[in-house]
């Protein structure tokens, strides 16, 4: 079974972020299926992952001057602090509340995520090319 597919999160139409969308995917679905030994290692390169993934959005956000760069990076935190806490459960190896974070919790963040934030994000990344004059930036 797969939690998440790339068919249902449309691509937001940036090269680096749409990338970084599709390992969350499949790190994901990795997840779903890893057993107990597999899991805390793919968890932590998923948390990783996200860190990395938020901090190339919290960049383009300063360097576009994003006008919800607020709110977007508030989100950013707010997750993170999840993963921070689920990882610290993982860790003392309550794995099955980090199963149900990945399950539960983590594709329906996603998609609404990438489907408001993100792609607000990519249409004004855009915007601001093409006012620019430089339409081939993504």
């Amino acid at each position: 079974m797969t939690l998440l597919s790339a068919a249902e999160t449309a691509p937001v139409g940036y090269d680096a972020i749409d990338h970084d969308h599709q390992s969350f995917i499949a790190l994901v679905n990795q997840l779903d299926s890893a057993d107990n030994n597999e899991f805390p290692a793919l968890f932590r390169e998923l948390y990783h992952h996200t860190e990395q993934h938020f901090e190339l959005e919290n960049q383009l956000m300063q360097t576009f001057a994003f006008p919800a760069e607020t709110e977007h990076k508030g989100e950013h935190q707010r997750v993170l602090a999840e993963f921070k806490q689920f990882q610290s459960r993982i860790d003392k190896g309550l794995i099955p509340f980090g199963r149900a974070f990945v399950k539960d919790r983590l594709p329906q963040w996603f998609k609404l995520h990438v489907a408001t934030m993100d792609s607000a994000l990519a249409a004004h990344i855009h915007q601001a090319n093409s006012r620019a004059g430089d339409t081939n930036a993504a």
